[in-house]
């Protein structure tokens, strides 16, 4: 018996076909699916599915994670579907175990734009570190840099990078998305009016005018790695207490090449209100540099990573503008720029334009 809610990929025949493919199952089958849960996130669909097996079925999964687009944004957002099948079909099959949940199966129609992917259920062993808005604790937080560390060292100077793991952006490119956010920033300030201060135009301006010279960091393609791209805490999994088991990173559909500390300074800046953020962020640089030496990064110093830490920061201003251009509600994108304002200004990060 099948669930009449649930789409054909998430019949009984297909995740048996999906789940001896990729190992999970032998001679059994599925034999009935049932929702256990669902939910919608900002820009997809989450179904936790139940399973019953007839034959041989030991070590299969009980249940798993169905994700498929948020019906609102399937096509304008279509992109992120195919950008997180590749991560999960391509990439995740050659990272260290136990850093992202497993993919039993994923695919990406380029007709319909329909993509689907089938996941590892951590519900039981793991949990979200705390309910959005609330920032983690110092413990939390440490965990989540460590295994974020882990996997920027992973994929760090990588000799896939821009061939098997993603592709390099040219000066071309980053000119003409420079351009295109330079578009979205003038809609954004003619609207916001006096809501954006003189100040914050200047800076804007400033920025966008220094953007050749900011991107060279990027194009130096040294000291690069596989970043997340929306690497805010709520997008990493913790054992549950009593549990003995590793951190869990998921959401991939903005990965990308780009400097580390572009993951960084989203979690922290982007996120964090200036109190918290001063209380952790120097011992988050320490323990995440720690970390990355200690997993076999080499010739990146310390003072290194503050100077891309700033960079990042003054970057991440054109997170809010882009946000708002694709409809993200106002009380993500309003606090965001909040947020990150100050940081740049805590840290200095203007002096960087010259």
């Amino acid at each position: 018996m099948t669930d009449i809610r649930l789409p054909e990929v998430a019949d009984a025949a297909n995740l048996t076909a999906a789940l001896r493919k990729a190992g999970a199952l032998d001679a059994g089958a599925v034999r009935e699916v049932k929702v256990l849960h669902e939910r919608d996130t900002v820009v997809s669909h989450i179904t936790r599915l139940g399973l019953r097996y007839v034959g041989e079925s030991s070590g299969s999964p009980q249940s798993l994670i169905l994700k498929t687009p948020h019906a609102a944004f399937a096509k304008p957002l279509a992109n992120a579907g195919r950008h997180e099948v590749a991560y999960y079909t391509q990439l995740a099959t050659r990272m260290p175990a136990q850093l992202v949940p497993r993919c039993f199966d994923g695919n990406f129609d380029e007709e319909s734009l329909a993509w689907h992917l089938l996941l590892e259920d951590l519900t039981d062993s793991h949990e979200i570190a705390t309910q959005w808005p609330l920032p983690p604790s110092r413990g939390q937080a440490m965990a989540i840099v460590a295994a974020l560390a882990r996997w920027h060292a992973a994929w760090w100077d990588h000799a896939g990078l821009g061939e098997t793991a993603g592709v390099w952006a040219s000066t071309d490119d980053t000119a003409e998305h420079m351009e295109t956010f330079a578009s979205h920033y003038d809609r954004f300030a003619d609207q916001l009016g006096d809501r954006l201060s003189e100040e914050r135009r200047t800076l804007y301006r400033r920025f966008i005018d220094q953007s050749d010279r900011m991107s060279l960091r990027y194009h130096s393609h040294r000291h690069l790695t596989v970043t997340h791209g929306d690497a805010h805490i709520w997008n990493f999994l913790l054992p549950r207490a009593g549990v003995s088991d590793t951190v869990r990173i998921f959401d991939f559909d903005l990965w990308d090449i780009n400097v580390p500390t572009h993951d960084l300074a989203y979690m922290m800046a982007l996120h964090w209100y200036p109190e918290r953020r001063q209380a952790f962020e120097r011992l988050l640089l320490n323990h995440y540099h720690d970390t990355l030496i200690g997993h076999g990064v080499s010739g990146y110093t310390r003072g290194a990573l503050d100077r891309d830490y700033r960079w990042s920061v003054l970057w991440h201003i054109t997170k809010p503008v882009r946000q708002w251009s694709i409809n993200i509600p106002p009380v993500i994108w309003w606090n965001n720029l909040e947020r990150v304002m100050m940081a740049v200004e805590d840290l200095g990060c203007e002096e960087l334009l010259g």
